[in-house]
């Protein structure tokens, strides 16, 4: 007979989708991501005519650097689900420790910045950070209750 794991626990799982959302957001930004969008524009305070000097070439040197972002971004999400499955799962606080510095350095922070340049995506992007610290949570609560 084979010994039977740790039971999935509401943080684990908590966790699981919040990696899910970096892969998703990940392939976005490898796939589907527009060089410039009009948010990045109205930051950038450009005129069209600014935009049509500069864009095909900031645009296409761009391209490059989001496949690179949408790579460390999925390679985040699947660092939590690889987390998510074994020592968050076992309540092991190196673990936790781990999901709480990385999310910080990850979405937390793409989050708050987000909020700080005024982002359409500022909301998405809080509540999938909102995902992530709720794994946080529950862990604590988890590990109160046991």
């Amino acid at each position: 007979m084979s010994k039977a794991g740790p039971t999935w626990t509401l943080s684990s799982i908590l966790l699981t989708g919040s990696g899910i959302l970096l892969i998703g957001m990940g392939i976005y930004f490898v796939l589907l991501r527009p060089p410039l969008l009009p948010e990045d524009i109205r930051f950038m305070n450009l005129t069209p005519a600014e935009v049509q000097s500069i864009g095909g070439r900031l645009g296409s040197w761009l391209v490059h650097v989001f496949r690179v972002m949408g790579g460390y971004i999925a390679a985040s999400g699947i660092l939590a689900i690889a987390l998510a499955v074994t020592s968050f799962r076992d309540h092991h606080p190196f673990a936790a420790a781990g999901a709480m510095i990385g999310g910080a350095a990850s979405i937390g922070w793409m989050a708050a910045v987000n909020f700080i340049i005024d982002s359409d995506f500022k909301w998405v992007l809080l509540g999938m950070a909102l995902v992530w610290a709720a794994s946080l949570a529950t862990f604590v609560w988890e590990g109160a209750r046991s």
